[in-house]
């Protein structure tokens, strides 16, 4: 058990966050507060001192915590609990430069954005402040002295003593504080021993024997690392680490809590340019965006090449065409295939009545040179990373950014909304991604940081809003996306390196649901009664005709003719439609009426419906001819159209015809099954621990004991209705004697009595009196009610429903109406 896991058993969360002191919280700045899980790792390291620490030996500890998670937050958190402890001096050291600048500028500038103290701190009611020394001085009540340097420069400096300069002698006199950044680099010979040559062995040890000489100097001393990138799985790192890691905090936990973007991957099989464009108007569309809804937030992209030469005569096109751009550039996007959210910008300008010409002359001012930033060399690096780590700032002027790998590790930004990945490179072996790959990824998971932006409403601003609302318009200020060159190999290898990461949900996830102890406590579950329909062998049954797989009334299919096609679905005659006046005017006609030349090319461009194919399912069936005009097949298939047919196009005819059929086809093939009564089991039987693969679930962590399995997933777009149960939980637990969810009921189903399936998304177990109900209810669908069926058993009345709710509203007053039903 490593030190975090024994810490995670001993006590919750909520025990170690109710530890940090709040004169500490008051040290450090109120525009950036605390947030849960940096209190738990404050709270632990208290704990830890107080209860496990070794007051004869130096201290250790790792805080493993994810990209963007706020380390330096921490790190200043922990500088002010050491100093009420009595320590003054504090090593800050690192592998890079960038980060080291960083640093220091939010360690001691305060009119930086990111500067992470208060801006006047107090201990015991004297005044306390942060100061940068070259070698520690004497002791010094009311400030803390801090020493910045990297790795190379702490070992060069000790090597290589100079008057005035540090020493470990100097080192040795008082207790001090190493902080180590990006700390994996302190493994380099732990993990990879064989990887690396003598010369590299010998100058990585020099580095790692330094750190440990400088931390042995005292026994008072205290060695804190901070990384997002050790490879605990790696034996050796998992031997070294097991009782120093203090906390652990990935990046797949950071994102599932709501705290960085979400990462969509955008393939285009165009130029790099025509890629940086795409990136451009969303970029401008962002913005817009935000100013609409009253956020003053410059989105940025990052252009990323694979080497500096290429980078630099990248930078000179882009210029170039930047400085030429036409309406023309700005249509070739909108020809082909047009992803979903770039037809959304281009919405979007139509509706603020933003021409082309006019969006032409918005992008070539706002990524004009002026505005245009490069980190490729060291030095435009170490020139540019005040800047590249400001760019959220009102004074920055910056839109791109153009880099190589300089940006890899410390880069602080939060408004990276797109990366363009310029080349079309893969370094992938075995079928496991290669180095440049994992490090593409790693790049993502530091863009992916939330971008803060409030609204009016009780949500956090530092987190994600609109996950349950996934077509809300803000939605693309929660996305990062991240523009490739159309090459599906690699995009699977950077799907496997996010999933490892934990930026990206994998595929599927396996999980083991139990029901909780209280819900085994209760009488629902000692004496209560599941009814199910039994499975049994579902043989594919041949068909008569079409009209026999089809609802006992006509079916027509109701779809919006224009650019873009909507296939609905199968929907009942027209005598079930709404008044006029409810809906829109439309017109409904046969499919086969629109000539038998459509409705063969339609035909044509599926290969289900080749003649032999079909006859596996229509044996009785003699020609496609039949097939198109015979009364028992297409001729019974009727279109609802906003508009009358003559108005269309021949191409969107066949647009028309096409879906129609694609329709059809999911009617044919779906199984036939025999329906077979409903038949009762005991509910612990039924409920019994079980093994589920789910893909990208989301845990729920309801307010209450109202769940039947100890812990609650979902998926997002389900979120809200598991939301709105919570509010109505307490009302109905007055008007039941048991109220109980079951979430996810995965593999439940009932059928409806015309064969339909019923999957439900919850089922709600309820008693009152000597009645019990089982209602599945299933969210967001256009499926058929299950009728209420009533049993009769021992004395029980067992009423069993399946209900159809497509809205969070219609949800809400079916729960209101509970009670009095």
């Amino acid at each position: 058990m490593t030190l975090h896991q024994h810490f995670s058993a001993a006590h919750p969360a909520a025990f170690y966050r109710q530890r940090v002191p709040l004169g500490l919280t008051q040290n450090l700045s109120a525009a950036r507060p605390l947030r849960p899980y940096q209190q738990e790792a404050l709270g632990r390291f208290r704990e830890y001192w107080e209860t496990r620490r070794d007051a004869n030996a130096p201290t250790h500890l790792l805080f493993h915590m994810a990209t963007g998670s706020g380390k330096t937050l921490l790190m200043a958190g922990l500088m002010l609990d050491l100093y009420a402890k009595g320590y003054r001096h504090v090593l800050f050291f690192v592998n890079s430069t960038n980060i080291l600048e960083k640093t220091r500028e939010n360690f001691l500038n305060p009119a930086s954005s990111k500067y992470l103290f208060a801006a006047r701190m107090t201990w015991q009611g004297a005044p306390l402040r942060v100061r940068e020394v070259t070698t520690f001085e004497r002791r010094e009540e009311g400030e803390i002295q801090v020493l910045f340097t990297t790795i190379q420069g702490l070992h060069s400096r000790l090597q290589t003593p100079r008057e005035n300069s540090l020493t470990l002698e100097d080192l040795a006199d008082q207790p001090l504080v190493l902080l180590s950044d990006e700390a994996h680099h302190l493994n380099a010979t732990t993990k990879r021993k064989k990887a690396l040559s003598a010369n590299e062995r010998a100058e990585l040890h020099s580095w790692e024997s330094t750190v440990q000489r400088v931390f042995g100097a005292h026994a008072d001393n205290v060695l804190l690392e901070f990384t997002a990138t050790a490879d605990l799985h790696h034996p050796d790192l998992a031997q070294k680490y097991q009782d120093k890691l203090l906390f652990d905090y990935p990046l797949r936990q950071f994102r599932q809590d709501g705290y960085s973007k979400e990462v969509k991957v955008l393939q285009t099989d165009a130029p790099p340019f025509e890629r940086a464009l795409q990136g451009i108007v969303l970029s401008q569309y962002r913005l817009k965006l935000f100013e609409q809804h009253g956020q003053s937030l410059k989105p940025v992209l990052l252009f990323k090449s694979r080497t500096i030469r290429e980078s630099r005569a990248f930078f000179e096109e882009f210029t170039e065409r930047m400085y030429h751009l036409t309406t023309a550039d700005l249509e070739n996007l909108l020809r082909g295939s047009v992803p979903a959210p770039l037809s959304e910008a281009f919405r979007f300008f139509e509706t603020q009545h933003l021409p082309l010409h006019g969006l032409v002359e918005e992008v070539r001012n706002a990524f004009s040179p002026a505005n245009l930033l490069v980190i490729n060399s060291q030095s435009e690096s170490e020139t540019g990373q005040l800047a590249v780590n400001s760019l959220e700032d009102p004074a920055n002027p910056y839109r791109a950014v153009f880099a190589v790998d300089k940006l890899n590790e410390g880069w602080d930004v939060l408004n990276l909304f797109d990366i363009v990945r310029l080349y079309d490179t893969r370094d992938a072996r075995a079928g496991k991604p290669g180095r440049t790959t994992v490090a593409e990824a790693q790049l993502i998971g530091r863009g992916a940081r939330y971008c803060p932006f409030p609204l009016q409403s009780d949500h956090p601003a530092d987190r994600r809003k609109f996950d349950a609302q996934p077509d809300h318009p803000l939605r693309i200020g929660e996305t990062l996306y991240y523009h490739s060159a159309y090459n599906p190999h690699y995009i699977r290898e950077l799907h496997t390196a996010l999933v490892a990461l934990g930026m990206q949900p994998p595929d599927a996830q396996h999980l083991t649901l139990r029901p909780s102890a209280a819900f085994q406590a209760s009488a629902a579950y000692r004496h209560g009664i599941w009814w199910h329909h039994p499975s049994g062998k579902t043989p594919r049954t041949a068909h008569t005709t079409l009209t026999a797989v089809l609802p006992t009334r006509p079916l027509r299919v109701a779809i919006r003719a224009g650019r873009h096609l909507v296939g609905e679905a199968f929907v009942q005659d027209t005598s079930t439609a709404e008044a006029p006046g409810k809906q829109e005017m439309e017109t409904v006609e046969r499919l086969t009426a629109w000539g038998e030349a459509i409705v063969r090319k339609a035909l044509c461009q599926l290969p289900f419906y080749q003649f032999d194919r079909l006859q596996t399912w229509f044996p009785r069936l003699t020609s496609i001819t039949e097939f198109i005009h015979a009364a028992d097949y297409l001729s019974a298939v009727q279109v609802a159209l906003p508009a009358p047919s003559h108005e269309l196009s021949p191409a969107e005819r066949l647009r028309v015809a096409r879906t129609a059929l694609e329709r059809l086809q999911a009617l044919i093939s779906t199984e036939k099954r025999d329906i077979l009564p409903l038949k009762p089991v005991p509910l612990r039987q039924h409920l019994a621990a079980r093994r589920v693969t789910l893909e990208a679930p989301q845990r729920h962590a309801p307010p209450h004991s109202g769940y039947v399995f100890e812990e609650v997933w979902t998926t997002a777009d389900r979120l809200p209705f598991l939301t709105a149960f919570d509010r109505h939980y307490a009302t109905l637990s007055t008007c039941f004697e048991e109220v109980y969810a079951l979430t996810p009921a995965w593999g439940e189903r009932l059928f409806s009595p015309d064969g339909q399936v019923i999957t439900p998304d919850l089922v709600l177990l309820l008693a009152r009196q000597s009645t019990r109900y089982q209602v599945h209810c299933s969210f967001r669908t256009k499926t058929h009610n299950f009728p209420r069926e009533t049993h009769v058993r021992e004395g029980h009345t067992y009423v069993v429903e399946g209900i159809a709710l497509e809205t969070v509203a219609a949800w809400e007053a079916f729960l209101g109406a509970l009670p009095e039903g």
